[in-house]
């Protein structure tokens, strides 16, 4: 596995990649009819990634050239000196290959360059993602959201990791 920065011509494999994550994982959240309507939108990525706002960037994982995970970071703005991870997604076929903790594992050592901690949201129904997110050493800190999406009120953890800029990794 290879990590390296997105640039705007990668959109529609992070889309891609988002898309399908979230048909893959959330079907027993959402209604499946409403998952698979989920249409492909890559607009969104190109633009963010033509015209960054200070602290955002995405990595991505890649196998023999091919995308197979993506994370967003950002800069959050409820708190200073704390990052967001916005989206982490591994393509489903590449699940269980530790491609997710790899690259999780890399976004906090690059977050740690200029953050003191990082937060993430998680569906409280995403049993999967919740306990890799708590192998990893995050833990739900207390907070939480509702949010409509895809006509399902669902709701959201927000989970923390505090980082160290001398972080080790063995």
């Amino acid at each position: 596995m290879h990590v390296r920065f997105a640039e705007p011509r990668d959109a529609d494999e992070i889309e891609r990649i988002r898309v399908r994550g979230w048909q893959a994982a959330y079907r027993h959240v959402f209604p499946p009819e409403k998952l698979d309507a989920i249409p492909l939108d890559s607009s969104r990525w190109r633009d963010r990634l033509l015209s960054p706002e200070p602290g955002f960037e995405v990595l991505l994982a890649t196998e023999a050239d091919q995308v197979v995970a993506f994370a967003s970071l950002y800069a959050y703005e409820d708190e200073p000196k704390t990052a967001l991870v916005g989206a982490f997604y591994v393509d489903p076929p590449h699940w269980q290959r530790g491609i997710g903790g790899d690259l999780l594992r890399q976004a906090e050592d690059r977050l740690s360059e200029r953050y003191s901690a990082a937060v993430l949201w998680v569906l409280e129904a995403n049993h999967r993602a919740r306990q890799f997110y708590e192998r990893a050493g995050w833990s739900a800190d207390g907070a939480t959201e509702s949010n409509e999406r895809l006509g399902v009120t669902a709701l959201e953890l927000r989970y923390r990791e505090r980082l160290s800029s001398s972080r080790s990794r063995g």
